[in-house]
């Protein structure tokens, strides 16, 4: 039985896999697109119940199209989200089949091309998109043991309080998947523990727009190196309850406990930096500072938006963070539950090319790897600070697709040479 074979074969069928298909497909470079479950399928089964988006639906999006019957100031639910992506693959006919995994990918020796082993069979392409994203394999470090007692889960087997055993939680790690979902379980009147890194803490709006919107404006999401050091800052900020800043001293007072960095685990209690109120002051610097730019940027173009000073006030710091908790049995504190909110690391363990490095990162330039033939789409700071985020990805996927028309034509005016030297 002779190989399927595609020009361009997209691995992953979720918002870069979409957006991937949409260009190709302008650009009338015939294409097929794999998704090992359904699409968007981390929307829909890797994450909790109550998740919305942690942008507005103005924002969050395609430029294609809006969100039906959601408020453009409003904040996607999760399934919203992932039949957003749904419904944008139907209207431009991409063509992706789902329930297909792929297994591994390998170069062709002595010709062009890849071959693509998949659960459905083998498959041939001359050119290979990774769009599998930024979110592949949860990181749960190895620090308490499986025998102490405790249920451990990640994040994303996460999905409602109802799910855990009767007791205290400990959430570690305080970014937006973290501070939501220590703030959703002491809503349903759990106590919490909440282990707090060092973060960026950015108001969720200010003087009547929305951080996206400062974002913009402020040219922020257009960076295109990181600080030293920052390339995975976790971000607190949030869109839960019509949206709202991340604020470590409001939780404090609602009755969660805030914890220093976690550092290690002996005899069944947890031990904490002592760097809860730096972490705590850096974020704060940081929510400051995007104040005060978006300050000066209102005053030198002579905007109309409201004041708010309450904005710039700080709140007194909670005893946890004055007196803070270096050790903490678990038993003898309720917990029963942990947390891991720690983030995701690259899996590419199918890719088996040369184009990574010592720790199986990607090497690349805005997606064009080091392997010829070989793209990504939806890395983190793939171009710029938004490639990860929905809109960012369309855009980085439409600089890929035209990366690969210029290929076609390196490849096309080969082989028209070649035709023109035998015909000679």
């Amino acid at each position: 039985m002779p190989i399927e074979k595609t020009e361009v074969l997209v691995v992953g069928g979720g918002q870069a896999g979409v957006a991937m298909s949409e260009h190709l497909g302008r650009a009338g470079i015939s294409h097929l697109v794999l998704e090992r479950g359904r699409i968007a399928e981390r929307w829909r089964s890797e994450r909790w119940d109550s998740l919305v988006a942690n942008g507005p639906a103005w924002h969050d999006r395609f430029p294609g199209m809006t969100f039906d019957e959601i408020d453009p100031d409003g904040f996607a639910p999760k399934e919203s989200v992932a039949d957003y992506f749904d419904a944008y693959a139907q209207k431009i006919a991409a063509p992706i089949r789902t329930g297909v995994e792929v297994t591994s990918v390998t170069r062709n020796e002595g010709r062009p091309g890849f071959r693509v082993e998949t659960s459905a069979g083998p498959i041939e392409a001359t050119y290979v998109v990774a769009a599998t994203g930024a979110f592949q394999r949860p990181i749960v470090p190895d620090m308490v043991p499986e025998g102490a007692g405790v249920l451990q889960i990640h994040s994303t087997g996460y999905r409602n309080p109802g799910q855990l055993p009767e007791g205290a939680v400990l959430v570690i790690g305080a970014g937006s998947s973290g501070t939501q979902i220590a703030d959703e379980l002491r809503q349903s009147g759990r106590r919490v523990y909440l282990s707090v890194g060092p973060h960026d803490r950015p108001p969720r709006g200010y003087r009547g727009m929305d951080y996206c919107w400062w974002l913009g404006v402020l040219g922020k999401w257009d960076a295109v190196t990181p600080a030293a050091g920052a390339e995975h800052v976790t971000i607190a900020v949030s869109g839960a309850d019509g949206g709202k800043t991340v604020d470590f001293r409001r939780l404090a007072e609602t009755g969660i406990t805030l914890l220093g960095r976690a550092e290690g685990y002996s005899d069944g209690a947890m031990s904490f930096a002592p760097d809860l109120a730096r972490n705590i002051a850096r974020g704060d610097a940081n929510y400051l500072s995007v104040l005060d730019e978006a300050d000066a940027y209102i005053a030198s173009n002579g905007l109309d938006l409201p004041e708010e000073p309450e904005a710039h006030v700080i709140g007194p710091d909670p005893d946890c963070l004055t007196d803070p908790i270096l050790e903490l049995n678990l038993a003898e504190a309720g917990i029963t539950t942990i947390i891991w909110a720690t983030g995701f690391a690259f899996d590419y363990g199918w890719l088996k090319v040369d184009t990574f490095d010592e720790k199986g990162r990607p090497i690349h330039q805005r997606g064009v790897s080091k392997e010829p033939g070989v793209y990504f789409v939806g890395l983190p700071w793939q171009s710029r600070r938004g490639s990860s985020f929905i809109w960012g990805v369309w855009h980085d996927a439409r600089f890929i697709a035209d990366q690969i028309a210029i290929q076609r034509a390196y490849m096309d005016f080969h082989a028209s040479a070649k035709g023109r030297a035998k015909g000679s």
